[in-house]
């Protein structure tokens, strides 16, 4: 291995190989750049083994195996990246009839119907008064959760607290209209 440590073998070995070899990585990477930095990284890397490689090793050999799995690891590598994109197209696709299926479902005149309005006031009913008062702020005089925080002496984490707390209720309320729950809270907010 010691007579191809030395530089007139090693140039040798690459003026006989290194266009092959770059071909070879094309085949597969379809990119000429790629395929030259996967040859580059292999002659290089074959440069700083050569010493610790067996007298039996074949240097062409050794370095196409190198290609290979630069080549196997980035085209592996694009597998993931399209079954990545895949699964987000195919959610994107999912939120989006989510939407369609909702709108089309949306009645308005139900939402705004007796029954439903009777729900959220038997809820809102049904809240200790403090986090009524600093859900209505909210929802009918349309304050923020810091004015809200000042007016009532507390902390913003606190009026995020109770106006969480109170959708969560109306949303267990309202779980037989399941369909309707974004749009309806959509609208309380």
């Amino acid at each position: 291995m010691d007579s191809f440590f030395d530089i007139q073998n090693f140039n040798r070995l690459f003026n006989e190989y290194h266009e092959r070899f770059i071909r070879f990585a094309i085949g597969y990477v379809k990119e000429r750049q790629t395929a030259e930095d996967f040859v580059s990284e292999a002659f290089t890397a074959f440069w700083e083994n050569a010493r610790q490689l067996s007298p039996d090793t074949k240097p062409p050999a050794y370095i196409l195996t190198i290609i290979k799995n630069k080549c196997l690891n980035h085209l592996q590598h694009q597998q993931i990246q399209q079954r990545v994109t895949t699964a987000l197209k195919d959610h994107s696709d999912w939120l989006l009839q989510t939407k369609i299926s909702t709108l089309e479902a949306c009645d308005p005149d139900f939402l705004f119907s007796t029954e439903i309005q009777q729900i959220i006031d038997s809820t809102l009913d049904q809240l200790p008064k403090k986090t009524r008062q600093i859900f209505l702020m909210s929802r009918d005089e349309g304050l923020s959760y810091n004015v809200i925080a000042q007016k009532m002496n507390l902390s913003q984490k606190s009026i995020e607290y109770h106006i969480s707390k109170t959708l969560d209720l109306l949303r267990d309320s309202l779980k037989d209209f399941l369909s309707i729950i974004p749009v309806l809270f959509t609208l309380l907010r």
